[in-house]
């Protein structure tokens, strides 16, 4: 029986859900396709939102051969297989699911065809190609980010499955929404599966869907549900959550579910590294000592021996104070830029490398700090470091822990009221 997210799979551009700023009118990536011509490319982005269908739609728009492998099953072997047949072909197309799982052999096998032109790579990866992919072919490749779909996006797939079982002679009615998109996690094979399990277990022709419905089925039927891996994801997110409430015993319970599952130890360090610094950050600054410490660790040994590693920093993370203000600073300064654009630098704090920008005013009334040594706070002197309309704008507010606390009374010794410290 063919699932219906299979079913549902678009076969062109209109039909394709989400990515409109890759694949709208106008769009980069659309752009490229109507051109036909492609680079070879890498799609980043979470489960379930399309990064396996853009690649066979470019190869249907573009009529080139496809051929399609798996990084969980192939090897070195299978990628010389598909290089050779592409030898006798005109602009075939190489896709790559979880391009990330590749080794660096099995990456090196593809440089020449990728080189060559023998084949026009599409590699699709959860993970951050920077880290997984080798400079050599990463630099080859244009590497585009896909996004989460929104709650619209959800929409219409939900109102797709229920034109597709009209067409079947089956009357679904959806009349809560919540529960499918809690329960899919923006993964839309996680939702049209859950919409398929709900109607196979109900039965009938008129079926209505509420909350209630949606979650006791899919609750009854979470092995069924969750087949072909998907609970990879919410394991490593049960991990985090774990962290972040200061569980220990859940942390390391989730930890040792990843290391049963025979996870890869690297996947599992770098989430802790990138853990550190979000949801820890000054509150300890030894947390991202250790989890990098732990990572080099784990890179260096391997398993069985680097779980017991895995450990030690699961459990310190857990146990740590929490903060992710660092994380909302540069978040809030984010948002801001997008708002007002790029306003100028202030010419104090400009970079005068010649003549001409010293006439210009570049660096003058510059107050270089080391020259307030002696001062009462110490290599302090107080000037505008932001552009003009922004100032007094406070990015950055410490969390209410002890380590931050200090720093948060030093801020005020420094700067008085100007940012409200």
């Amino acid at each position: 029986m063919v699932p219906l997210a299979e079913i549902l799979r678009p076969k062109s551009l209109d039909e394709y859900i989400g990515q409109q700023h890759l694949v709208g009118q106008g769009a980069v990536l659309r752009t490229l396709i109507e051109s036909g011509n492609i680079p070879s490319m890498i799609f980043w982005g979470p489960p379930g939102i399309g990064k396996t269908t853009l690649a066979m739609i470019i190869s249907n728009t573009l009529h080139r051969p496809f051929h399609t492998l798996s990084a969980i099953s192939s090897g070195v072997k299978e990628v010389r297989e598909v290089i050779n047949q592409a030898q006798q072909e005109e602009g075939s197309i190489l896709f790559i699911d979880e391009i990330h799982r590749f080794n660096k052999a099995q990456q090196d096998s593809l440089l020449g065809a990728v080189e060559r032109g023998i084949i026009t790579l599409i590699g699709a990866t959860t993970e951050n190609p920077s880290f997984e992919v080798i400079s050599a072919l990463l630099s080859r490749c244009q590497v585009y980010v896909l996004k989460e779909f929104d709650e619209q996006d959800m929409r219409q797939l939900i109102d797709s499955a229920v034109r597709h079982y009209a067409s079947q002679g089956i009357t679904l009615e959806v009349k809560e929404y919540e529960a499918l998109m809690r329960i899919s996690g923006g993964d839309a094979r996680k939702l049209l599966g859950a919409i398929e399990l709900v109607v196979n277990r109900i039965g009938g022709n008129n079926i209505v869907i509420d909350n209630k419905r949606a979650t006791d089925v899919v609750q009854q039927n979470l092995a069924f549900y969750d087949k072909q891996g998907e609970m990879h994801y919410d394991i490593i997110s049960a991990f985090i959550k774990s962290m972040r409430g200061s569980d220990p015993n859940g942390a390391v319970y989730w930890l040792a579910r990843m290391i049963e599952g025979g996870e890869d130890p690297l996947f599992i360090a770098r989430r802790m590294l990138i853990f550190a610094s979000e949801d820890i950050g000054n509150a300890n600054p030894n947390a991202l000592l250790l989890a990098n410490a732990t990572f080099d660790a784990v890179s260096k040994i391997g398993y069985p021996e680097c779980r017991i590693n895995l450990s030690q920093c699961a459990c310190y993370l857990a146990c740590s104070a929490k903060s992710n203000a660092t994380y909302m600073a540069l978040e809030n300064a984010t948002s801001m830029i997008r708002r007002t654009g790029d306003l100028p630098v202030p010419l104090h704090i400009r970079n005068a490398p010649t003549k001409l920008m010293k006439q210009l005013g570049y660096h003058e009334g510059y107050k270089y700090a080391h020259d307030y040594n002696g001062s009462a706070l110490g290599g302090f002197a107080e000037q505008e470091y932001l552009p003009q309309g922004l100032e007094g704008t406070k990015f950055y507010e410490p969390g209410n822990t002890p380590r931050e606390n200090e720093t948060r009374n030093t801020l005020r010794q420094r700067w008085g009221g100007k940012y409200g410290y």
